[in-house]
């Protein structure tokens, strides 16, 4: 579900950090993937294999150029670290 998007987001419609992650990337510009694991008929097993894999809490789950960055907290403070940006050009989510 990664392979040849430059930016995947694992998603709750509900989900208050999920929807400031996303308003965050879009900003920018950003070729944004979004899956709603809530209502995908899969999403369960989705969360249940981001759960498996170390994600807590599983949501929001953010791919960059096909690598797992991490949540809200990482892209936080990539953001604040000035890394963000370099990061998504790298993979071609953005252009300027």
């Amino acid at each position: 579900m990664v392979a040849e998007k430059p930016v995947v987001m694992f998603s709750k419609s509900k989900c208050c950090m999920c929807h400031t992650i996303k308003t965050l990337i879009s900003s920018f510009g950003a070729n944004l993937t979004v899956y709603e694991l809530d209502e995908l008929s899969n999403g369960l097993q989705l969360e249940k294999a981001l759960l498996a894999s170390g994600r807590r809490p599983s949501v929001p789950a953010v791919f960059i150029g096909q690598e797992l960055i991490g949540g809200a907290n990482e892209i936080m403070t990539l953001h604040l670290e000035g890394r963000l940006i370099p990061l998504l050009k790298k993979a071609k989510a953005i252009w300027l």
